[in-house]
């Protein structure tokens, strides 16, 4: 990049070279301290005491610069045809460095010095001019090394010099002092006819070597006594010094189209003297082809040179003058670029006399102009008259007037405009800091920093009236075919800076463009190299090993050694590739490649990181570029990796492009893609290269979900306080573990607590695994990622199908108890690190988070536009506002698990059952026996059944919906409560069982209609472990649940419907026996049962009355017993054939309820929460409600039914909670307040002292005789425990067929004594036969008629004439 500098042409190149055994670190520090030395002040130059080397001596006094560069490197042998045509192409001087200790030798060290000269640079080389050897010492310790007695061309620096900096300096300035003395030397050559003549002989001249100058016939001129004579000439033309004029003839008349040149100070060792005449009196001494233009031309080079820049600019202005042939153009042109450098190396030297912008015109338009001439004339120059063409040569020089160009626009500006900043940066710009001012690493293809603002760069636009394109423009005159007549370094070096140049300026996409061609030549040298170093080597038997020797013999095998690559400057071509790239949208780089012996853990990724991964939503994938583009250009980089060869850079390229774009690839792309990186992994691992590269294929886990364990492994977490809760408390409604609340919000957030795992016992995880690629993807390791308590697991290879999610199950064993946290997996492919991927709890917050990340996204893609570079996904996602979410990071929650103690396993060794079936009738029992077997080593000391069964979840959901009335709530609760499927007898069962043991256990299961199946689950555990004592008390305990299903079938076979409550009379027994019965033969069973009904007192009992029907085909014996604490107990018997309905009849004694337990409302058995009634009752509504409610209940208990397979042994029970009681049922069960009998007695009025006789009566009715009065008689009876004041209202229906004495209502009886009587006698008279009926009712005083009632009586007539 050096020489691509616009002042490169007034630029003394210098070649540093290491001599010796010297250390590179040694070079390196020595070699930089002297590149600082970028300038000599032309004073501080000495001057040479040769007059005749005097010519571009400084003045001691002058106030210029000689501005310097330095090479490592000669320059290539194409380049020998410029050795006259641009000197500042070659090096002028070259400085060896060396280092020297106290056994080197210094004559040693000279040969070496001399002998890379000779290596370097042929002997008839023109250059270069001067040279000298740096010895550096090394130690501060005496040497043997004598300062004295210094060779020439050799100069020691001590160790013990205080500042070399400056003395440094001094040897550069006498460096320079030489180069410049030998500048005269080198012009008096070309002065001369015959360097006339080689000077003109070709379009890029050689200088004529020293054997074909004729021999010196000066003899007074020692120095010249091996040298032609050379004349010597001032800075001006036609000014002949006058010492030359006694001395030696001048060969050539150098006449001056011009006018004449600025004077030059005066100098002890250069006079300047007036023109004379008779200088130009042979002008005509060489042929009238011969031209000066080209030695003009050669003078105000080496005067740019030397520093002196008005003579190099007169110079200039002659040559350009004389320079009009076409045979000159490149002449013409290149003075021209040297006449464009002396305004900046002015400009550089005295800023204060910088002109600014004159008019319209800027300070920079005329050097631009004389570049764009210059580089006309270069393209110009390609088809010479005499057809001499050097296309190399002329490639050359053209690329560099048009760089040239260019950066004199780029300078001005970068600089932001015409000044010191710009010149600084024309004479000495640095390697790839072009845009130093503005860029903060650099151009982009050094770093990946790009972060150059658009708007700064049409900002340095806008300042300096130098817009970006028209940089571009003159920048693309150097593209082109020409470049492949030149060398392949110097194609290379040229292409580097126009790509250099185009990135500087922002156009990243042109730079990239020639980036492509730079490795593309560089690939060719690599390439062409290997092919002439050839493939193996051949070396004779005995492998090389030393000391073994062989007699040659024909017979005898070889061995072929193929050396290992050289990998040095690999990693900076890699690093072109992936920058060009980049510029295309393809990160080469999304696959890191690691070192394996560095690598410790597997890098871990979690859902936030991963948020930026290509493959985070397929939906918001925006492409950027060309795919069939960036599909060549990965193609390509792959291709230089494998030609470098670089096989894990190789493997990089390939997974990171399937990475970033095979959403755009086609299958066969994919799985060529694959395949190269499948080989170049083998390929590294064969050649034992420790680089390997990171997992690529994205995130492949997609989720990760512990199976649940079977039923009869899954731990169930209790609180100790369970244990001492008394049996009662643990017979719920549903089985489990009930709840008084319909709704608990505490229960729905324990469901969401850790998973319980078992310790020593091995648990399923499902990963689900994804693979995007039309390949199947290989993985070599697939283990799960925990945290916590130790676990004992293995890793799996996997092969996941193509396009397709793939689920796989892994298992772990946990080892301690205690806390486990899953991670997530750590995922393995082929020649790849592991990479553990962290998966967070799949919780409702999480959800919801990754949706609005998603739908921010979603929402951004194609809404956003983005200029150039800026709308790559990378460069997009810094910008967008869904990424500004993710600020703040918050921390992800992972699945955790809780591992208990190890506990105990119970399993059923047998039954009682047959296939877990069993079949009862309805409110039949059976006894279901369980065998269970501890197969653990734990012993088991809790043991508890609970049960459940179909009839549970409807009435459960009954309940739940709270549509039923309270009485309809009461029988469901009761029948789940009371009537269970299942129960077993806990306190005659074994609760414990040791290791190995077996127990057998006696469930009871009950025949209900409508239950279909049922389930017994049995709860165990190992509660009372040992403890040491500081250890804290534990306040959950742990249990197992085993679940024995069983089939249940129930036949319903008798319906109990018809209950009635009937009061007790003849015509009541008469009607419930029937005719039959009464006329037929006393059988046993109607002598039973009128012996049954054979009761003391009438009025104290009722007659409770069934109707038994028989559904089902097998006759059943049906038994109803009287359990009542005041009756003796009785029981009824009758056989119900099938199909047939049976009334069963037995008498109840009449009862009385409290009004303490009557007012109590309806019960809840169950320990829900309160819930409001639906009822829209009134409260005597209500009370009746409640009186029906408890008198039924009552009355339940004193009667009972159950039944008797007729033959067999199966019995079972008959419940009446289907029948419902009515009010009048309630009355007629239900002892009165007072009671009322009426009887009708016929009294003799002729003997009123003869008892009165009871009219006859047969079945409940009464018979008297019509048109005759009897009397209507009222016995009142109170029984309640207070005294009553009761009035009598009596009704006869019909009323207009009789006659009666008095008022029929309000009848006063007077206050009745608890258990007192009063009788009160109505005649009656029925004036026509039929049928009547009296109601007599008895009320209290002291209430409404509506509720005062507290006796009712009533009697049935039949008047017959």
């Amino acid at each position: 990049m050096d020489s691509m500098s616009f002042a490169s042409l007034a630029q003394v190149r210098i070649l540093l070279v290491p001599v010796g055994s010297i250390r590179r670190q040694t070079f390196d520090k020595w070699a930089e301290e002297i590149r600082t030395f970028e300038t000599i002040r032309l004073g501080d130059i000495p001057a040479d005491p040769h007059e005749e080397k005097a010519r571009f001596m400084p003045n001691p006094l002058a106030s210029g610069y000689l501005h310097l560069s330095f090479a490592f490197h000669p320059p290539p042998a194409a380049h020998a045809a410029l050795s006259v045509f641009r000197p500042s192409e070659f090096p002028l001087g070259i400085i060896g460095i060396a280092s020297c200790a106290q056994s080197d030798s210094l004559s040693d060290i000279l040969a070496r010095f001399t002998a890379i000269q000779n290596e370097l640079f042929p002997t008839d080389s023109t250059y270069p001019l001067a040279s000298n050897c740096f010895v550096f010492e090394e130690t501060d310790d005496t040497t043997q090394v004598n300062l004295g007695d210094a060779l020439p061309g050799l100069v020691i620096i001590p160790s013990m010099m205080g500042n070399k900096k400056i003395y440094l300096g001094t040897l550069l300035a006498d460096l320079c002092s030489n180069i410049l003395a030998e500048f005269s030397t080198l012009i008096q050559t070309l002065e001369s006819p015959l360097g006339n003549e080689y000077l003109n002989a070709s379009t890029f001249p050689m200088a004529p070597s020293a054997s074909d100058m004729p021999k010196s016939l000066d003899v007074d001129s020692p120095m010249r006594s091996s040298l032609p004579p050379l004349p010597s000439f001032n800075s001006q033309p036609d000014l002949p010094t006058s010492a030359s004029r006694s001395k030696t003839p001048t060969p050539l008349n150098l006449k001056r189209t011009s006018s004449v040149g600025p004077s030059v100070p005066p100098s002890p060792y250069r006079h300047t003297s007036l023109p004379t005449p008779g200088n130009k009196k042979k002008q005509n001494t060489l042929g009238a082809a011969s031209s000066h233009g080209r030695l003009f031309k050669v003078l105000g080079d080496l005067f740019l040179l030397a520093g002196r820049l008005m003579d190099a600019s007169v110079w200039y202005t002659e040559a350009i003058a004389v320079l009009r042939g076409p045979q000159d153009i490149v002449w013409h042109a290149s003075a021209l670029e040297g006449l464009a450098t002396i305004p900046v190396i002015e400009g550089w030297s005295s800023p204060q006399n910088i002109n600014g912008q004159t008019g319209d015109k800027e300070p920079w338009a005329d050097i631009a102009d004389k570049l764009t001439q210059a580089i006309a004339l270069y393209s110009r120059a390609a088809s010479p008259a005499d057809g001499e063409i050097n296309y190399p040569v002329l490639s050359s020089l053209y690329a560099r007037a048009v760089l040239r160009h260019t950066m004199l626009l780029f300078c001005v500006w970068s600089a932001k405009g015409w000044g010191p900043h710009a010149f600084s940066l024309m004479l000495q710009p640095r390697p790839f800091t072009l845009t130093s001012p503005i860029a903060r690493e650099g151009p982009s293809m050094s770093s990946q920093n790009e972060a150059v603002p658009h708007a700064e760069l049409e900002r340095l636009s806008a300042i300096t009236n130098i817009s970006r394109a028209s940089i571009a423009t003159i920048l693309l005159q150097a593209h082109g075919p020409w470049l492949l007549h030149l060398i392949p370094r110097e194609r290379i070096s040229i292409l580097e800076a126009v790509a250099s140049l185009y990135g500087s300026i922002g156009y990243r996409r042109k730079e990239a463009y020639i980036l492509r061609e730079v490795f593309g030549c560089i690939m060719d040298l690599i390439v062409c190299s290997r092919e002439e170093s050839g493939g193996a080597r051949i070396i004779g038997a005995g492998l090389g090993i030393q000391g073994v020797r062989t007699n040659g013999s024909a017979d005898r095998g070889t061995v072929g050694i193929r050396e290992n690559d050289s990998t040095l400057g690999n990693e900076s071509i890699l690093k072109v590739v992936k920058y060009v790239c980049r510029v295309h949208g393809i990160d080469l780089e999304a696959v890191k490649i690691v070192d394996s012996s560095t690598s410790g853990r597997p890098t871990s990724i979690d859902a936030e990181d991963d948020a930026d991964d290509p493959d985070f939503l397929n939906a918001s994938h925006e492409p950027f570029g060309w795919p069939e583009l960036q599909i060549g250009i990965v193609r390509e980089a792959i291709a230089v990796a494998e030609s470098l060869p670089d096989y894990p850079s190789v493997a990089q390229f390939s997974l990171s492009a399937l990475k970033s774009l095979h959403p755009v690839m086609s299958e066969s792309d994919q799985k060529a893609l694959y395949g190269t990186a499948s080989r170049a992994v083998s390929t590294a691992k064969r050649r034992g290269d420790t680089r390997i590269i990171e997992y690529w294929s994205g995130r492949p886990v997609v989720s990760i979900e512990i199976l649940p364990p079977p039923l009869v492994r899954l731990p169930i977490e209790k609180p100790i306080s369970v244990l001492s809760q008394r049996r009662s408390d643990l017979t719920p409604i549903v089985t489990g573990i009930t709840d008084p609340f319909l709704y608990n919000p505490r229960k729905s957030l324990s469901g969401q607590g850790q998973a319980l795992l078992v310790q020593n016992e091995t648990f399923e995880l499902v990963v689900t695994l994804r693979n995007p690629f039309v390949f199947d993807l290989e993985l070599t390791s697939l283990a799960v990622s925990t945290s916590g308590v130790p676990i004992e697991t293995r890793s799996i290879p996997m092969i996941i199908p193509a396009n397709s999610f793939h689920p796989v199950t892994m298992t772990v064993k946990p080892l301690e108890p205690g806390s486990l946290t899953i991670r997530g997996c750590i995922v393995q492919a082929p020649g790849s690190i592991p990479r553990e991927f962290v998966l967070p709890l799949s919780t409702e917050e999480e959800e919801q988070k990754q949706s609005r990340r998603r739908s921010a996204i979603e929402c951004e893609v194609g809404r956003s536009k983005h200029a150039g570079l800026d709308s790559r996904p990378w460069e997009k996602a810094g910008k967008r506002f869904s990424g500004a979410m993710n600020t703040q990071k918050q921390s992800i929650r992972l699945i955790q698990c809780k591992v208990v103690p190890a506990q105990p396993l119970l399993r059923i060794r047998r039954t009682s059952l047959t296939h877990g079936a069993v079949m009862l009738y309805n409110g039949e029992t059976s006894t279901i026996r369980i065998t269970f077997e501890n197969v653990s080593t734990l012993p088991i000391d809790f043991l508890r059944l609970t049960f459940d069964d179909s009839t549970i979840g409807p009435a459960q959901q009954a309940l739940a919906e709270g549509e039923m009335s309270v009485f309809e709530t009461y029988e469901t609760e009761y029948d789940l409560i009371h009537r269970p499927v299942f129960s077993w007898e806990s306190k005659r069962n074994p609760s414990q069982v040791g290791p190995g043991e077996k127990v057998v256990v006696l469930v009871k299961c009950f025949g209900k209609v409508g239950c279909t199946s049922g389930a017994i689950h049995v709860s165990y555990s190992f509660v009372n472990r040992p403890q040491t004592s500081l250890q804290e008390p534990l306040e959950v305990f742990h249990t197992r649940q085993l679940t024995y299903p069983v089939l249940v079938t129930v036949y319903h076979m008798l319906e109990c419907h018809g209950m009635d409550i009937l009061p007790y009379s003849p015509d009541t027994v008469a009607s419930t026996l029937g005719d039959d019965d009464l006329n037929s033969r006393q059988s046993h069973d109607i002598l039973a049962r009128r012996q049954l009904l054979n009761v003391d007192s009438v009025a104290d009992w009722c007659i409770f009355s069934v109707d038994v029907r028989n559904t089902y085909g097998v006759p059943f014996e049906v038994t109803f017993e009287r359990i009542q604490p005041d009756a003796e107990h009785a029981e009824i018997t009758s056989l119900v054939p099938p199909g047939s309905t049976t009334r069963i009849v037995i008498p109840v004694k009449k009862f009385r309820l409290s009004e303490k337990q009557v007012a109590q409302p309806i019960p809840t058995l169950s320990d829900r929460q309160y819930v409001v009634t639906k009822s829209s009752l009134t409260n005597t509504e209500e009370r009746t409600q409640r009186e029906l409610f408890w008198y039924r209940e009552e009355l339940f208990k004193y009667i009972r039914g159950r039944w008797k397979e007729r033959g067999g042994t199966r019995s079972g029970e008959l419940s009446l909670r289907q029948q419902r009681m009515t009010l009048p049922m309630l009355e007629v069960m239900r002892i009165e307040t007072a009671r009322v009998q009426l009887s009708l007695i016929e009294r003799n009025a002729e003997a009123p002292a003869v008892e009165p006789v009871v009219v006859e009566h047969h079945g409940g009715r009464w018979a008297p005789i019509p048109n005759s009065f009897v009397y209507f008689r009222v016995q009142v009876t109170n029984l309640s425990p207070a005294s009553l004041v009761l009035l009598l209202d009596f009704h006869l229906e019909p009323m207009r067929y009789t006659l009666y004495e008095g008022v029929p209502t309000d009848i006063p009886l007077g206050r009745l004594k608890p258990g007192s009587s009063k009788e009160i006698e109505i005649p009656v008279a029925f004036i026509s036969s039929g049928r009547f009926e009296i109601t007599a009712i008895v009320r209290t005083l002291d209430q409404p008629k509506d509720r005062g009632k507290v006796g009712q009586g009533q009697l049935h007539i039949s008047v017959a004439s």
